[in-house]
């Protein structure tokens, strides 16, 4: 649908988070160590935020009008505010922040340690403090939050298994080994049609979970290095985004998942999807020699909403 020029050096992208309440997508442009903010109504950048090197995860908390990222060059999570766009605290140390997810019900976000330390950092959306680690025993991978068992969900990707945490006493409750799988890292959960999905990036293979059992039930090819996923649950759809410069597509209907095809797109390795216009986003370091966010729409949905 379009190709938007953006701003900074041709380099790479991480994870990204649409919020819907105000029309804006966060962007971590993870090698530049910038936060790009993209209005989805008027399709321009209003801002490119300095200050967060290596910033990997980003996820936008309208409730309580802040945005956080993992400046994991510098071990903290940077707390921004969504109306002034300035950064109001920086918080931890933790050795490898990468995903985070917002808890609602405990207003806690959590967030991935990928170091070998193996913890998960909870830190208090309202009072912007660190509330404590917690240990997984394992290398964590994206960390998200599970709408159906309101619980936060860690991918343990040494162990190959999905900790379940209670985000109000911040422990581990349960442990979930994702059978067949070697290293899980990518999640993300379609509440609608209660499955998570997660990325095996050893085996290159997408894991299909039934939700709250969390019993597997079936698993797929995807592209090598799958990294980033997106769904989008009115549609039934479903994106695997892979270091390798794949997407891969797939339609999800009664707990079966079938694939509608695969694009091949240079480094386009993390996705977000609308889920109201249901429009698709890839953020792609290079083409023409500077970085351009490509937006797609599904072909089977008729015009812009």
């Amino acid at each position: 649908m379009a190709e938007i020029p953006l701003p900074g050096p041709a380099v790479r992208f991480d994870y990204q988070t649409v919020d819907t309440t105000a029309n804006r997508l966060y962007v971590a442009h993870m090698n530049a160590g910038t936060l790009l903010v993209f209005d989805t109504k008027t399709r321009k950048v209003i801002a490119n935020l300095p200050g967060f090197p290596s910033v990997h995860g980003v996820v936008a908390v309208p409730s309580v009008g802040k945005v956080f990222a993992s400046a994991t060059g510098e071990h903290r999570v940077v707390i921004v505010s969504a109306a002034t766009l300035k950064s109001v605290a920086r918080v931890g140390p933790i050795g490898y922040p990468d995903g985070l997810a917002f808890a609602p019900d405990a207003r806690r976000v959590f967030v991935s340690d990928e170091s070998r330390a193996g913890r998960e950092l909870v830190i208090d959306a309202v009072g912007d403090s660190v509330l404590g680690g917690i240990d997984l025993g394992g290398e964590a991978g994206n960390t998200i939050w599970d709408p159906v068992s309101r619980r936060i969900l860690v991918a343990v990707q040494t162990r190959a298994e999905i900790a379940a945490i209670d985000a109000s006493t911040a422990r581990i409750v349960a442990r979930y080994p994702v059978t067949g799988s070697k290293r899980p890292h990518g999640l993300v959960i379609d509440p609608v049609r209660k499955l998570l999905f997660a990325a095996d990036e050893a085996k290159s293979e997408l894991f299909v979970i039934q939700l709250p059992s969390m019993r597997v039930l079936s698993h797929h090819s995807v592209g090598d290095d799958p990294d980033v996923l997106a769904v989008d649950p009115e549609l039934g759809r479903l994106y695997v985004a892979c270091e390798s410069g794949v997407v891969d597509v797939f339609q999800v209907e009664d707990g079966r998942v079938v694939s509608l095809g695969r694009l091949a797109i240079p480094h386009a390795h993390t996705v977000a999807v609308h889920p109201v216009t249901h429009l698709v986003y890839l953020p792609i370091q290079q083409l023409g020699g500077r970085p351009v966010l490509e937006i797609y729409r599904p072909k089977d949905v008729a015009g812009e909403r």
